[in-house]
């Protein structure tokens, strides 16, 4: 029986990858003269992945990744008006207003009268405080946690910290590296959301999932139907 059900903030219930993508696109216009475009886009996401255990995630991680990238394939050329159009990129990225997914409010109201909801969502701590702050939905949540990374420790902790049985909890989530796979391990049940514009490093290998099993459904609409086939 499902008590509690979590949920991934990014690109789960509002929109985020979006900015990532027209971040790198726009400087790989910005650096063409150094090298192309696509090959400067490969760069960052290499260098992004290997920043991750310096920086953690969010945009300020992602900024001073392509702050070296722009050196790396510039070869140190890069100039200081370059550097502070991709501060500006930043800036615009840190303030862009969040945009909810459709479905998402009516979802989160139908739910909250039968489950206790809690979101959890990982990144810079004052990035993902700002987003719930002004998403308009943080008061459906009896629980909100912004964790450094979602790993099966990290899950076992916030459980425990609210004394929730795992195979009581539902977690939701566009991730199968973060929201589904590390859930799964420590006895709970998790619904995946694809999304088109998910971080590729947030994939998993799907022989990873062979002692498993999850639901796999198109929107978060469709999660409420899904639920009538499980007691409250």
């Amino acid at each position: 029986m499902i008590e509690v059900i979590g949920f991934d903030a990014d690109d789960t219930l509002w929109h985020n990858e979006v900015l990532y993508h027209q971040a790198k696109d726009e400087l790989g216009v910005m650096l063409a003269d150094y090298r192309h475009p696509r090959e400067i886009i490969e760069q960052l996401d290499q260098t992004e992945v290997k920043n991750i255990a310096y920086y953690g995630y969010g945009i300020k991680s992602f900024t001073l990744s392509m702050i070296e990238t722009a050196i790396r394939v510039s070869g140190g050329k890069v100039t200081a008006e370059e550097i502070d159009e991709i501060i500006t990129i930043a800036k615009r990225m840190l303030s862009a207003p969040v945009e909810l997914h459709s479905g998402v409010k009516a979802t989160l109201e139908s739910l909250s009268g039968n489950y206790a909801l809690m979101l959890i969502t990982k990144g810079d701590q004052f990035e993902q405080e700002r987003k719930i702050r002004i998403s308009g939905i943080s008061h459906f949540f009896q629980y909100i946690e912004v964790v450094g990374e979602k790993s099966q420790s990290s899950y076992r902790k916030i459980l425990g910290q609210y004394d929730i049985d795992p195979a009581r909890f539902l977690m939701v989530g566009n991730s199968l590296r973060s929201d589904v796979l590390p859930v799964l391990k420590i006895g709970g049940q998790a619904v995946f959301i694809p999304n088109e514009t998910t971080w590729f490093h947030e994939n998993a290998d799907q022989e990873e999932f062979s002692d498993f099993e999850f639901t796999e459904i198109e929107n978060i609409s469709q999660l409420p139907e899904f639920l009538t086939g499980k007691s409250l």
